[in-house]
């Protein structure tokens, strides 16, 4: 029993799959509670679509992967804030059309340039197929997250709750917000191995909105959050294994289920709580 159980950690393959998908998890269960308390679920959605041409032009260059989704992304997050700052456009609809035309272009990008690469791996991951090399890359990217996030975690916090107070105590508001911008593109390109361009919005919203369910404070809130994140991230390869399935799409049914678990679980405390204060 306790061999069948142990059985995928004999198999270096999945010992690294586990280990990238747990440093793509910890960075975005951090950022997740700032997204969804700033309203940015969309945010990342777009950016997580948009990188696709930033990846076919660094093919075509010779360039790292990642570097081209992070300009990509870079991009997709400053044309959306133009877009809002300079016309009558909301930002939901900035975010729409920009995001949706990146991807447009990506796709016809990709279909035009001869690649061995398969765009199924880069629309959801190949986990199963991680090097150390892509391990030393995500989990750099993840500590310069973690960092970032415990330096300006409080700014940020402001930020997030009342930009219009965070500007009046003296706080530089559009450099936070470029901040959290460019740790959200970086966190999406460090998830592109291990969850792809399409599945990486569940752990960047997924973790946040459950600790939300659960906690009352948003220091509780982020380490909820990031706890979540990471043993769902653990829990979904180690469950593909024995049931044969995309270790990816595992992973987003893992956090889903949480969260209806979480969303279950609130609701029978909410009514307790009322029925004791009636």
């Amino acid at each position: 029993m306790i061999d069948t159980l142990l059985m995928p950690f004999q198999f270096p393959f999945m010992v690294q799959a586990m280990l990238i998908a747990v440093l793509v998890a910890l960075p975005m269960g951090l950022l997740s509670p700032y997204l969804v308390l700033k309203g940015w679920s969309l945010m990342g959605d777009a950016i997580s679509h948009a990188v696709l041409p930033g990846i076919v032009i660094a093919y075509v260059a010779s360039l790292p992967l990642a570097l081209g989704a992070f300009a990509a992304g870079l991009f997709c997050a400053i044309a959306t804030g133009f877009l809002k700052d300079n016309s009558r456009i909301k930002e939901d609809t900035a975010m729409g059309v920009v995001f949706s035309g990146m991807f447009g272009l990506g796709l016809v990008m990709f279909v035009a340039v001869e690649t061995s690469v398969h765009l199924n791996h880069i629309l959801f991951g190949d986990v199963l197929g991680t090097t150390w090399r892509d391990i030393g890359e995500t989990g750099a990217i993840a500590g310069a997250t973690v960092v970032a996030l415990v330096i300006f975690g409080r700014d940020l916090m402001l930020f997030s709750f009342d930009p219009g107070h965070a500007r009046t105590v003296g706080l530089k508001v559009r450099l936070l917000h470029y901040g959290l911008l460019t740790m959200l593109s970086l966190t999406i390109v460090g998830g592109l191995q291990a969850v792809g361009i399409i599945l990486a919005i569940a752990f960047l919203i997924a973790p946040g909105a459950t600790a939300f369910l659960l906690t009352r404070t948003f220091r509780s809130m982020v380490i909820t959050s990031a706890v979540i994140a990471v043993l769902s991230a653990a829990t979904g390869i180690y469950l593909s294994f024995f049931i044969d399935s995309a270790p990816a799409p595992t992973i987003v049914l893992v956090m889903s289920t949480v969260f209806v678990m979480a969303f279950a679980w609130s609701q029978v405390r909410d009514a307790g709580m009322r029925r004791s204060s009636g």
